[in-house]
């Protein structure tokens, strides 16, 4: 029993002995330390650096991300024109338009002759101008434009009321609309109540900055004389 106990402990020692040889001849020890020294816990440089310090800026608030890298608005002064209004007024005068009559080109043209024949007679003192009704002045719409060179010249520059006399002195308000420069509101009162028609000349004059005196040829005074006419040619061949 002891010899055997002493032959298994020599042979173990020497097992030992050659197992460590061959770790040498591999270079295992070198190998075994190099891992512990890579393995060994080391300090992150992050870990090193100073805390984050937080601090509050005014900063411009957008509404939408979209607008970000664009410049701030600029800003401009524009004028807004108010809208002018006339109060309404009745009239008890009615047009049947289904007889409408169009005048022809020479009743037309007589018509405005005899307008600028009395505008002749107005003398040059105060602005004039002689326009021919036609069918939009006077139904539908009724929308009168006026002379856009006579406008910038004698007119005001911005939206108002203006005033129509008639050869009665009776006076019917009107809006001016300078932008379109013509007059809207009020003139299709003034138009029915003197029941203008297709051919018929009126000479605007101008005696103060917002009063136009009209003054209305009738066109249909052509018409008549041309009748006349007719009739004394018919009577003499009989």
């Amino acid at each position: 029993m002891v010899m055997s106990k002493v032959k298994y402990e020599a042979l173990r020692q020497q097992r030992l002995e050659e197992n460590k040889k061959r770790m040498e001849e591999l270079h295992l020890p070198l190998l075994s330390q190099a891992l512990k020294n890579a393995s060994s816990p080391k300090s992150s440089p992050m870990k090193k650096t100073k805390p984050r310090i937080a601090r509050t800026e005014l900063v411009p608030v957008r509404r939408s991300e979209r607008f970000s890298n664009k410049s701030a608005p600029q800003y401009k002064e524009v004028t807004f024109y108010e809208r002018v209004q006339l109060p309404r007024r009745l009239t008890n005068r009615t047009r049947d338009l289904s007889n409408r009559v169009y005048a022809s080109d020479e009743a037309r043209e007589c018509a405005i002759k005899k307008a600028e024949e009395l505008e002749a007679t107005l003398g040059s003192d105060s602005p004039t101008f002689v326009k021919s009704m036609l069918p939009s002045h006077i139904s539908g719409g009724f929308w009168l434009g006026l002379s856009s060179d006579f406008c910038k010249r004698k007119l005001p520059r911005n939206d108002g009321v203006m005033l129509l006399v008639d050869e009665q002195e009776e006076e019917w308000p009107v809006i001016y609309l300078a932008r379109k420069t013509g007059l809207s509101g009020g003139w299709k009162k003034f138009s029915v109540d003197h029941d203008l028609a297709d051919g018929d000349a009126l000479v605007f004059q101008l005696i103060r900055p917002t009063v136009f005196k009209v003054f209305i040829t009738r066109v249909d005074g052509y018409e008549k004389t041309a009748d006349k006419k007719t009739d004394k040619v018919e009577g003499t061949e009989f």
